[in-house]
């Protein structure tokens, strides 16, 4: 299950845009009359009024299926993921309109909202990105619905807008970190693919605490585009490219002595022990608690001048 949201100013068009579809189903409508698609936009237009502030009143979103779950998302099962999509999006008090489009391969559906709400409050967008996956994730799993593994299976010739940029966004970093060495080589392969690397600093600081990448109008924040494109992730991957080349640049020698190091102590340990051992087996060596040679003894009584005289006498 896949979500996407659009916030925009037009009732009009987005209300024909998903009534007027050809073999499109209405499946629900909250607050609004559905005789004609315009009395559902003047019913939105109306309620709109009571918050004139509020610029971007229009609120989208489609929810799409996997091919593979058809057999299981009758009109009234997408009908109540729905309603449960929009309780995890904290979406409610509010008009809707719930439409089912059949003109492709995926079962998907879409739901008009207002984001003026039945007491006139501004129904907050904040946060809706992360919301909405979570939401979608959730509830694919509760229902037990096809998940893709990886991106690879995901049908890109379906993609349109946003998520076409972001998919073609990923394929191309993709292939620009696989071949980057570095920061450096890094954004020059993607400046040459048209996409500027965009660094988040935290304040007053020349720390780097995000990325995002800017194709065009579309900037997405790296987490965005997966989440092995955060700036944490990606500087992770450049550190350990940079540890490897390092011990490349090693002499044998010099990796022998480190790969031994670990097990065998460190130089200056060896050294010392080294240095111990020639002194112990040396030739020369005298232990270090040996007791110097004894003196000769003088005769008690006699001095210096005496014993001068004495030998004169011999």
């Amino acid at each position: 299950m896949i979500g996407k949201v659009v916030i925009g100013k037009s009732f009009g068009g987005c209300v024909r845009y998903v009534v007027n579809k050809k073999d499109a189903e209405i499946l629900h409508g909250d607050g609004i009359r559905m005789d004609n698609p315009s009395l559902i936009v003047r019913d939105f237009d109306l309620q709109r009024k009571m918050n004139p502030e509020l610029s971007k009143a229009v609120a989208h979103i489609s929810l799409s299926w996997s091919e593979v779950d058809r057999d299981k998302l009758r009109n009234e099962n997408m009908l109540a993921m729905a309603m449960e999509y929009l309780k995890l999006m904290g979406i409610r008090n509010t008009q809707l309109l719930v439409v089912r489009h059949n003109d492709n391969h995926h079962p998907h559906l879409h739901i008009i909202y207002n984001r003026v709400d039945n007491d006139g409050k501004t129904i907050s967008d904040q946060f809706q990105f992360k919301k909405n996956v979570s939401a979608c994730k959730e509830l694919t799993v509760k229902h037990g619905l096809f998940m893709a593994k990886d991106r690879d299976k995901v049908n890109r010739k379906a993609l349109k807008g946003s998520d076409k940029i972001r998919y073609l966004l990923f394929d191309q970093i993709k292939s620009a970190q696989k071949s980057s060495k570095d920061w450096e080589s890094f954004g020059s392969k993607l400046a040459n693919a048209g996409i500027e690397m965009v660094f988040k600093y935290k304040n007053g600081s020349n720390e780097i605490q995000g990325i995002s990448f800017k194709s065009g109008e579309y900037i997405f924040k790296g987490s965005e585009v997966d989440r092995s494109l955060s700036y944490g992730k990606l500087n992770t991957f450049f550190q350990d490219i940079s540890v490897q080349q390092d011990s490349t640049k090693l002499s044998l020698p010099e990796r022998e002595f480190v790969e031994s190091s670990a097990n065998k102590g460190t130089f200056s340990e060896h050294s010392k022990l080294t240095e111990v051992l020639e002194i112990l087996f040396s030739p020369t060596f005298s232990p270090i608690h040996a007791e110097p040679e004894p003196r000769k003894k003088k005769k008690r009584g006699t001095s210096y001048d005496e014993e001068q005289s004495q030998g004169r006498g011999r």
